[in-house]
Formats: C-alpha cells, sequence, structure tokens
C-alpha cells in the first residue's frame, strides 16, 4: 500500500511544492493550511505520518500552532510526527521534540532529506509494530530479550544502564531524543536535569560500540538538543 502523508503549513506555497516532490515519490498526500483542518483530518482518517509546519498562527480555541496540534494528536495517537521549522533555536526544537514530535528540519531544507526522515520514521513505526526483539544495524547487532549485544559477532560486554541507554536509543532509531526523554526513560523523571551525567554514559557506550568514538558511526549529537541513533542507511546517504 502507498503510505498517506498529511502536510501541514500555512503557506500555499510550501504545501504545493511539498505536495509535488511527495507524489513524485509514490506517496498519497492530504493538505491542510492550519491546525484547526490538521486536526479534523488526522482524526477522521488518520495518515501514515504527519509533516508539520511549527511556526502556525495561534495558538487559540480555534486556531491552533504547531505545538499544539502536536500535543492534541498526542493524546490519541502515536503516528510520526515530522516538524517543520523556520527557525534554528534548540528552545523551540525541543520543546516540539518533547511534545511528541519524532523529528525536526529546518527550512530551507532538500527534499531528499525530507524523503529519508519520512523513510526512517515509517521503518520505526513498522520495527515497533513487529515488536522484533533483534536489532542488526549491519555489524552491531542488539538482542533485545536477550540483552546481548555483539559486534561483527563479538560479544560487547554492557553494564545494565549502558544496555538500556541503547535500547532506548536504537528501539527509536533515526528520531532525536532529547536529553530529557532519555533521562526520564532511563534513570527516571527526577534525573531530568543530569545531562552530564547522561554524556558520560554516551562517552562510554561509543567506546564500545563505534568503530572510532571520536566520528560516531550510530549515535550522533545534536548539540543543545539531544541524540540520534542514525541506522546504517542514512549514514552512507550522508558525507
Amino acid at each position: 500500500m502507498t503510505e498517506r502523508v498529511l502536510v501541514v503549513d500555512d503557506e500555499r506555497q510550501i504545501l504545493r511544492a511539498l505536495s509535488a516532490g511527495l507524489r513524485a515519490n509514490n506517496y498519497q498526500v492530504e493538505l491542510a493550511a492550519d491546525g484547526e483542518r490538521a486536526l479534523t483530518l488526522a482524526a477522521s482518517n488518520p495518515p501514515d505520518i504527519i509533516v508539520l509546519d511549527l511556526e502556525m498562527p495561534g495558538p487559540t480555541a480555534d486556531t491552533p500552532d504547531g505545538l499544539e496540534v502536536i500535543r492534541q494528536i498526542r493524546e490519541w495517537s502515536q503516528l510520526p510526527i515530522i516538524v517543520l521549522s523556520a527557525h534554528a533555536e534548540e528552545r523551540e526544537k525541543v520543546q516540539a521534540l518533547d511534545a511528541g514530535a519524532d523529528d525536526y528540519l529546518t527550512k530551507p531544507f532538500g527534499m531528499e532529506e525530507l524523503l529519508a526522515r519520512i523513510r526512517a520514521a515509517l521503518r520505526r513505526t513498522t520495527q515497533e509494530s513487529q515488536a522484533d526483539p533483534i536489532l542488526d544495524f549491519d555489524s552491531l547487532r542488539i538482542d533485545l530479550a536477550g540483552h546481548v549485544v555483539t559486534i561483527d559477532r563479538a560479544e560487547v560486554h554492557l553494564t545494565p544502564t549502558e544496555f538500556e541507554l541503547l535500547r532506548v536509543l536504537a528501539t527509536n532509531a533515526g528520531k532525536v531524543m532529547t536529553h530529557q526523554m532519555l533521562l526520564t526513560q532511563v534513570w527516571g523523571p527526577a534525573s531530568e536535569d543530569s545531562t552530564n551525567y547522561l554524556r558520560v554514559y554516551i562517552n562510554q557506550l561509543r567506546r564500545k560500540i563505534e568503530p572510532d568514538s571520536a566520528r560516531p558511526r550510530f549515535i550522533v549529537t545534536d548539540p543543545g538538543i539531544g541524540y540520534r541513533f542514525r541506522p546504517p542507511e542514512e549514514a552512507s546517504g550522508r558525507s
């Protein structure tokens, strides 16, 4: 089946451009020019993924902005949401991710990058639905049920905390995980401000699983925001 994409943006020129690019790559496309219309379409005929402009006018009771759209959708659905933002401020990106967005792109961006992010988000949704206990990323293999990690079939010894951190990152491969998300999921809500603590564990994990910890292949940093587990196919598509 062809995946359906709901594109939400108050700029008609961007709606037309994204619609043309997505349809040329065999996606079905629905368009919404405001948050109210987006929520109506998402609820009445849920798409496979939403591409959402963060800077739409609002919020009011009748015209929710991008952030409010994310919050309301997350009350009833976990369908993937990719945020588009005209601003590069870390605070806005973190707010969107913490509200429930799966990924973000800063305008201007290339259609190929958007398509790669869409594929990654849809692939992650498929993997979650299949609940496969073993994750393979080229030489790296993670047995979630057995708590065993191997590289080129050689076992890598991780502490329970290192394994849990890797599990959270790998099961969300391609998705930006903010510092707060990782700290809350691995160490609990009381640790959500301990970013230095998280950095220490990320460095330890990189030394154990990365071919070159100084140039990470799997665990990449989104400066000021968090970390992303990068699937091999995404890494090979970038310089």
